[in-house]
């Protein structure tokens, strides 16, 4: 009943705020449909505590930077992004384009500055962060980026891309690992949730200056390596690296090379 209860107020929360957020769009600059998007995730945020049982406990906030920084994190679960984007005022997001399939979605994600690439990634996903991404930049907003492009299973965990040391490197910024166990709790796009508290951990900050290789397998050292430790913590079982596993891209070029085979 939990899961049921909470599926319905987030389509009626997503429907109604979406409408809202178009008609807030069709003011000048940013800032009406901001406080629109605001609203609907605290309200996320709050379906997710009343209705699915799922609380989000936040650790190490106070090691953020102060000014613009990246923020690269880990993703399990549909509901990372509301949990992440509660925490800040003005946060600019990097998504794949398949949030561009929803009605209505592509206009508001345009107004709030969203940075939208494709999600099979490539030379034209490199330009298309490349040159979103510094607009959010120049903004001297945060922004949010998930380096493994898809949403993982807990215990599994796909290659980290470049985007984000790209993103690094030209903008010298520093980027902060964000470890979590949520998908314990609400498990990718699944239906059912489970209740219990969640963690989202902010990790030390990256200092900026670090050659490519250097950087992610730093980063993914250490969202990975705190990952495990939550999910850990939260199920009484030992600690257990996470295993890579292909992406979704990579299984269908493989499986249209097999089938030219």
């Amino acid at each position: 009943m939990r899961s049921l209860a909470f599926n319905i107020a987030y389509w009626a929360l997503s429907i109604g705020y979406t409408l809202a957020a178009v008609i807030a769009a069709l003011a000048p600059g940013r800032r009406a449909t901001g406080w629109i998007i605001r609203r609907y995730v605290k309200r996320m945020v709050q379906a997710m505590r009343l209705l699915a049982g799922i609380r989000i406990e936040y650790r190490g906030e106070g090691r953020l930077p102060s000014g613009a920084f990246i923020i690269a994190a880990k993703h399990q679960s549909w509901g990372d992004g509301f949990s992440v984007y509660d925490r800040f005022d003005d946060l600019a997001f990097v998504t794949g384009d398949h949030l561009e399939k929803f009605p209505l979605m592509a206009t508001v994600l345009r107004k709030l500055g969203a940075i939208v690439v494709n999600n099979c990634g490539g030379r034209e996903a490199r330009e298309a962060l490349k040159h979103r991404a510094a607009d959010a930049h120049a903004a001297g907003r945060k922004i949010l980026i998930y380096p493994e492009g898809n949403l993982a299973r807990v215990g599994e965990k796909f290659r980290y891309r470049s985007g984000v040391w790209h993103m690094y490197r030209d903008f010298d910024m520093p980027v902060v690992p964000l470890a979590t166990n949520l998908g314990l709790f609400w498990p990718q796009e699944a239906f059912e949730k489970h209740p219990g508290t969640a963690t989202l951990e902010f990790l030390d900050p990256i200092p900026t200056g670090l050659p490519k290789d250097e950087f992610l397998a730093r980063l993914e050292a250490a969202v990975e390596g705190k990952t495990a430790e939550l999910v850990a913590e939260a199920t009484g079982r030992a600690v257990t690296p996470a295993v890579q596993v292909p992406t979704p891209d990579e299984l269908a070029r493989a499986a249209a090379v097999a089938a030219r085979a």
